[in-house]
């Protein structure tokens, strides 16, 4: 039986995220948005583009959830993107009603489908559809260490002029300006990081990364980004489809885990065909655990302010 993935939002994430599943063949795609016309016209392109491409896959566009029926993952994308001047956390209430909604409508036709949340701010907002849903932890996944570690391995292999494929690392924490790359952990084919690089020039490196999604939002001016979002979104959906089992950082609800219970927070999970698998404890130094508590915080104050708000 074939596989079946609901992308809700049609924006530039959304749409690019249903191009990518089709590309590689992953699964049927159901594109929903608001907006009318618009997933429909853009399912209909994507599956016109089929016949070039090689790729036998259903991809319709719905402003309804019935044709979302029986999705295997559910993946939100929608929401208000941030403009210039403004942090994922002004996004917070008004993208918590958008989240919201579309967990309620989902999960009306799709009690069993693991949903990844990429809406920001992304740690509150997978803690939304988490406690919408009711759903057990480890159907409830956040992206964004898969992205913010593609973005931190992109500006190594830049530095260094190596292949990015050479370059392992990971970032950790909540998905904004206190995340927090290990470059401890961080190596070139084996090197580690601190061989090749002088700290000045890593720590550079690491506060780019931080402001990775800022720096392409200034640019584009009246969006963010969405090719690298969509990329690593896909990257997950692949692992749980195809039951890969990659260790991939994603937001997930911890429960003593780092020392942290009741929030969604980038750590390494193992990604199989049941969602979240296993979580990954590394042991830190202190100066990480530091930086961890602090982005621990600030996801925190986000949680706190939507049960505020929302009780």
């Amino acid at each position: 039986m074939r596989k079946k993935v609901t992308v809700v939002g049609a924006g530039n994430v959304g749409a690019n995220c249903a191009l990518r599943i089709a590309d590689k063949e992953l699964a049927d795609v159901v594109l929903v948005d608001i907006a009318e016309g618009i997933p429909q016209g853009k399912g209909l392109d994507m599956l016109q583009s089929g016949p070039v491409e090689g790729y036998d896959i259903s991809i319709v566009g719905a402003n309804d959830y019935e044709p979302t029926a029986g999705s295997d993952i559910v993946v939100i994308t929608a929401g208000f993107p941030r403009k210039p001047g403004m942090s994922r956390d002004d996004l917070l209430m008004a993208n918590y009603e958008i989240v919201k909604t579309a967990t309620e409508n989902a999960m009306k036709y799709s009690p069993n489908a693991i949903f990844i949340l990429v809406t920001n701010p992304l740690d509150a907002m997978c803690w939304t559809s988490w406690k919408i849903s009711r759903l057990p932890r480890h159907k409830v996944i956040g992206m964004a260490g898969v992205l913010d570690t593609a973005r931190f391995r992109t500006f190594i292999a830049e530095k260094l002029q190596v292949s990015v494929e050479n370059i392992s690392a990971l970032v950790l924490g909540g998905h904004g300006d206190t995340m927090v790359p290990i470059t401890r952990l961080t190596n070139v084919s084996g090197i580690p990081l601190s061989e090749l690089l002088d700290a000045e020039t890593i720590n550079a490196l690491v506060t780019r990364t931080q402001n990775g999604g800022a720096e392409i939002v200034k640019y584009l001016k009246t969006g963010s980004a969405y090719y690298a979002p969509s990329a690593s979104t896909v990257e997950m959906v692949e692992s749980i489809l195809k039951d890969k089992k990659k260790v991939l950082p994603c937001a997930a609800l911890l429960e003593g885990e780092y020392g942290l219970n009741g929030i969604f927070f980038g750590v390494p999970v193992k990604l199989g065909a049941s969602g979240i698998e296993k979580i990954y404890e590394v042991k830190l130094t202190d100066d990480e655990q530091a930086a961890i508590t602090k982005s621990a915080a600030a996801v925190k104050e986000l949680v706190d302010v939507l049960q505020q708000k929302t009780q």
